[in-house]
């Protein structure tokens, strides 16, 4: 495995052992619908969270700035996906986790609702 999957990868976990002590259910980790994938989906209650994770093994300056339109508007594809595949009256949201550090000491910045997918106009 390349290194930066293998940061991506210690990175991911970190942030789903994160959201699993803040009472989230990990439903799925680095679900592929095609060529779109979502790097953590986690439910709590009435709400669903499509969770982008970003990991370095530095500082970011601003982990929002490496979620682009693109980015977005596939996340939003992939969740839409996810929606209709299993059929869910969830209230989804849009999260981003910047996770800097090592794998045994993660630093994690989470980000509730960081953007809303661009919706195509006519």
């Amino acid at each position: 495995m390349a290194e930066h999957n293998q940061t991506g990868a210690w990175g991911e976990k970190a942030v789903a052992d994160y959201l699993t002590a803040r009472g989230w259910a990990i439903r799925h980790c680095n679900w592929r619908t095609g060529h779109l994938e979502i790097d953590i989906v986690a439910s709590r209650g009435d709400e669903i969270a499509f969770v982008e994770v970003k990991t370095r093994g530095t500082d970011f300056n601003d982990p929002l700035q490496a979620i682009t339109r693109r980015k977005m508007t596939l996340l939003g594809r992939a969740a839409s996906a996810y929606m209709q595949q299993f059929d869910l009256p969830l209230r989804p949201r849009f999260d981003v986790a910047a996770v800097t550090g090592t794998e045994a000491a993660p630093a994690i910045d989470y980000y509730d609702d960081a953007f809303f997918p661009p919706m195509k106009t006519y």
